[in-house]
């Protein structure tokens, strides 16, 4: 028989066993409750973090569109601001009477110059140069280049505290449908402004006092340019000199053209050094662009390039090339037209280096070689 007290000390530890298992449970119930209430807390927080960063999100890309918009608003009239002092008035006496065109402020080599259009200064007796201020003084012509459109000039008399200087850039990086901006005195309107774009890039020009040669490489652009504009910088988005504005086609709605500042780059240094530029390379060819048409007549297998029509005889590629050779290439290099032909030998070629040309000759595809001549100076 077991004793009573073995019995009653049994009995009390499995009661104090159940209230131990009842405790924990009791316990793990309440920490449960406790965590699920704090997860719930932490939830609400996030949710309300998100909301709150969202605001800020939307709050700060309303602030960049604002401020996007308001120097969309400034900036053509800030260009103005900084710029208009750097652009002249370019007035001159030939015998057919008074001519006037734009001009620009550059330096170069500790000096400086002011850079327009040759067909603005051509066969002038005098020159002078209007500062935006109303200043105005005697210019000399320092260098000229009929195959560019370029001069340049100096203003001796003129104090150092009226020249302000634009920043020339490179062309190379434009393209079609970048804006660009005119600045320059149409119809002697001294200092108006005028915007655009880049239309096209790689044409060609031809002038008369150019010899019959084409100006290559030119930029095509939308903005209008008037009698009068001619000389004047045209600048990229920034207020930086891209070109120069040189022709427009009569009877045209914006289609304007613009020497490219390499162009300018390039020749620079030999514009005021030796009054001259002779970079420009020569093939000693006439000819026209190929056409669907034209193939069918010559019953040709190619349908672009440049046909040739004659060889200038003792010129550079006397022996090499013949009429009816069609050019498709250039050192490699794609030749669909005349533009393309033209482009590649004022920028990449010069006078005495071999060039390789890849032609269509009979419906042979072969490759000739000619070394570069001189452009002859313009007879006019």
């Amino acid at each position: 028989m077991m004793h009573p007290f073995k019995r009653c000390r049994k009995a009390s530890v499995s009661l104090m066993a159940l209230l131990f298992v009842a405790g924990l449970l009791v316990g793990g119930m309440v920490i449960f409750f406790i965590t699920l209430n704090e997860i719930d807390a932490l939830n609400d927080k996030v949710v309300a973090l998100q909301s709150q960063l969202s605001t800020l999100q939307v709050s700060q890309n309303v602030t960049y569109q604002n401020i996007t918009i308001y120097q969309n608003e400034n900036t053509l009239a800030d260009i103005y601001s900084n710029l208009r002092g750097s652009i002249v008035l370019v007035q001159g006496t030939t015998s057919d009477g008074a001519v006037q065109g734009s001009g620009f402020v550059y330096f170069y080599s500790d000096r400086h110059v002011v850079i327009t259009n040759y067909h603005v200064v051509h066969d002038t007796s005098s020159l002078s140069v209007t500062f935006s201020n109303g200043n105005g003084y005697s210019a000399e012509i320092l260098g000229t280049d009929p195959y560019a459109d370029l001069a340049v000039l100096s203003v001796d008399d003129a104090p150092q505290s009226e020249f302000k200087p634009v920043e020339i850039v490179s062309s190379a990086t434009l393209r079609v449908g970048e804006s660009v901006i005119a600045i320059g005195n149409p119809y002697g309107l001294v200092g108006s402004l005028t915007t655009g774009v880049v239309s096209a890039l790689g044409r060609t020009i031809t002038e008369d006092y150019a010899g019959g040669f084409s100006i290559a490489n030119i930029i095509q652009t939308s903005t209008p340019i008037n009698p009068g504009n001619s000389g004047g910088p045209l600048l990229n988005a920034v207020g930086n000199v891209v070109g120069i504005t040189t022709a427009i086609v009569s009877d045209s709605q914006g289609l304007g053209f613009a020497i490219p500042s390499n162009t300018i780059l390039r020749e620079i240094s030999a514009l005021i050094a030796t009054g001259t530029y002779s970079g420009h390379s020569y093939l000693g060819v006439t000819g026209q662009d190929m056409s669907y048409e034209l193939a069918q007549q010559m019953d040709s297998i190619v349908t672009y390039g440049w046909r040739i029509a004659t060889v200038v005889g003792g010129g550079p590629s006397a022996g090499s090339l013949r009429p009816d050779d069609i050019v498709i290439a250039l050192n490699g290099s794609t030749i669909r037209n005349n533009d393309d032909l033209a482009s590649y030998l004022e920028e990449k070629t010069l006078p005495g280096e071999s060039l390789n040309i890849t032609l269509v000759r009979d419906n042979q595809t072969v490759d000739v070689t000619v070394v570069l001549g001189t452009r002859p100076l313009p007879s006019t």
